[in-house]
């Protein structure tokens, strides 16, 4: 069943949003009973209880438009947050009803080991914690990634507590309608907007700081984070080889920043993952590896075993001097010679972002990457943009989302090849 509004502007005029016993709640309902009265509820009625929505739902997909592999992948990176407030759930619902193929999150845990959808370590840029006076105690300063870091924690709070505060914007220049109306979700309510979504939408999870995490949190039985991680994913369907009919069928890529986090997490679950590759000056956070080495053909030979693909920032693959793009390296090229698929993060359509050769135009900045660089999917803050371009320059017909007979011969290959290799 489709959406029968836009959010963000899902709240009609004669409707309006208000504070009753620390949580969102409404008085008008929608007309549609169905899919979005479910969603809705979810979103607005966020309380420390079990969500109202099902995890994950329970009634069939068979019925459901599969995921497109023609073109590249448009990833919701925090969902569509250059509208709402990253990592919530209205992020999400909005970028599933834009187009998006994945929904991207990154993975943090609470102090009793929660696995929760949030970036930074810290509370303090995109909540409102600062004006939660009862936690002002809760303060700490450790040690991330070699910095010296100040500020309120996740893993210093329960879920509870969490589910306490309200996520705000991140950027000033950004819509601040949404801020204060939405709570922080769990990885597992992430994965019934997912499951819930009315076509088959992929989830693009990150195993975020795991080496910090891992020294903050403990599981019983000794567990370590990449173990809940992929617990989680095991417990609602999630398996099977990258275009394997079981990925098709719920589509995931697992990414970290962290190579030996992967590589633990490979004998764990088949699922297709991917490197993230940072800045050239920052070094990998678990191994301590340069920029330069971890995208050396040696390197790039090494952890194709493990990954289906590295997720770099934009700016490493084609450098950037005074705003303006330089020559392009061959990272594309070599990943793509190693069998790599190359995602890269992230799009924005604000000037700041835009480079000076795009003319202030985000379409141009597309119409780059994807025809002149090649990449195989994109990170964007803004899901809609993406999905209207690629719409305009590659529409899918019915013969190309996702099971018609050359998808089909490629899945046999996969599964071939993944045979073999086994």
């Amino acid at each position: 069943m489709a959406l029968t509004c836009k959010l963000p502007h899902y709240i009609s005029n004669d409707f309006w949003v208000f504070q009753f016993l620390g949580s969102l709640m409404f008085d008008t309902i929608f007309a549609n009973a169905g899919y979005v009265l479910l969603i809705y509820l979810s979103l607005i009625l966020v309380s420390t209880a079990r969500p109202i929505y099902p995890l994950p739902s329970k009634t069939s997909n068979g019925s459901r438009q599969p995921l497109q592999t023609s073109r590249p992948y448009n990833i919701a990176h925090r969902g569509s947050n250059g509208e709402i407030p990253e990592e919530t759930a209205a992020a999400y619902m909005r970028a599933i009803e834009e187009g998006t193929d994945f929904i991207e999150t990154d993975i943090l845990s609470s102090k009793d080991g929660v696995l929760i959808c949030f970036h930074d370590v810290t509370l303090d840029d995109t909540t409102d914690i600062a004006e939660h006076k009862e936690f002002t105690n809760r303060k700490r300063s450790y040690d991330v990634q070699g910095v010296n870091t100040t500020g309120f924690f996740t893993v210093d709070f329960t879920l509870k507590e969490l589910k306490t505060l309200r996520v705000k914007q991140r950027y000033a220049f950004r819509d601040q309608q949404y801020n204060g109306k939405f709570s922080i979700i769990t990885f597992e309510e992430f994965i019934s907007i997912a499951l819930d979504a009315p076509r088959v939408v992929g989830i693009y999870p990150e195993m975020k700081n795991p080496v910090f995490i891992n020294q903050h949190v403990k599981w019983p039985g000794g567990k370590r984070f990449e173990d809940k991680f992929v617990e989680t994913l095991k417990k609602y369907g999630y398996k099977g080889s990258y275009m394997s009919k079981d990925w098709l069928k719920q589509p995931v890529f697992i990414q970290s920043f962290a190579p030996t986090s992967l590589v633990y997490a490979s004998d764990l679950i088949d699922s297709p993952k991917i490197f993230l590759i940072d800045d050239v000056t920052i070094p990998t956070q678990d191994t301590n590896q340069s920029y330069w080495e971890i995208t050396s053909d040696a390197y790039l030979d090494y952890i194709k075993d493990y990954v289906v693909g590295i997720g770099p920032w934009k700016d490493t693959v084609v450098p950037v001097v005074n705003n303006y793009l330089q020559t392009p390296t061959d990272l594309v090229a070599r990943a793509h010679s190693h069998n790599l698929q190359v995602h890269p993060y992230t799009y924005r359509n604000e000037e700041m972002f835009l480079h000076f050769n795009f003319h202030q135009d985000p379409y141009e900045e597309y119409d780059y990457w994807i025809n002149k660089i090649g990449v195989d999917g994109l990170f964007t803050d803004f899901t809609g943009s993406l999905h209207n371009f690629l719409e305009w320059t590659s529409p899918l017909s019915k013969n190309n989302i996702g099971d018609d007979s050359a998808t089909k011969l490629l899945n046999k290959i996969a599964s071939l090849v993944a045979s073999y290799k086994n």
